[in-house]
């Protein structure tokens, strides 16, 4: 449900996308999945490329290991926060620090900030903010 449409390798970095998925449990309890998904470089990616050979009527094939330069292939990554509380724009900035953090590299280590994220008082709802 956080990547539908397919996990796909990039030729560039895509924009990251926010979008709130809505699951129902066997007892019909609403579970909101807010999916924040973003393109991360990938360094040591290994691939197989095969050679192939026609001739009469044999096909021999070769194989051959290589390394994709850095920074040629994105992958998507997804950060993906699960509540029965329909807050979407909470969670959307929850996730959103936790990308930047990532992101950046910031000097907070990213438990200790799920940590505290996770620590938060939500208002009743209909209560005040």
């Amino acid at each position: 449900f956080c990547q539908p449409g397919g996990w796909q390798l990039s030729k560039e970095r895509k924009q990251p996308t926010f979008f709130v998925v809505v699951l129902t449990d066997i007892d019909s309890e609403r579970h909101y999945c807010s999916c924040l998904t973003f393109y991360e470089a990938e360094i040591n990616l290994q691939v197989k490329t095969v050679s192939v050979f026609k001739g009469t009527k044999e096909i021999e094939g070769e194989e051959e290991s290589g390394l994709i330069p850095p920074a040629e292939v994105f992958a998507p990554k997804s950060l993906v926060l699960v509540s029965r509380l329909d807050y979407p724009e909470i969670f959307r900035a929850c996730l959103g620090l936790i990308y930047t953090v990532y992101v950046d590299s910031l000097n907070v280590s990213l438990e200790t900030l799920i940590a505290n994220l996770c620590s938060c008082l939500v208002p009743a709802s209909g209560g005040s903010q």
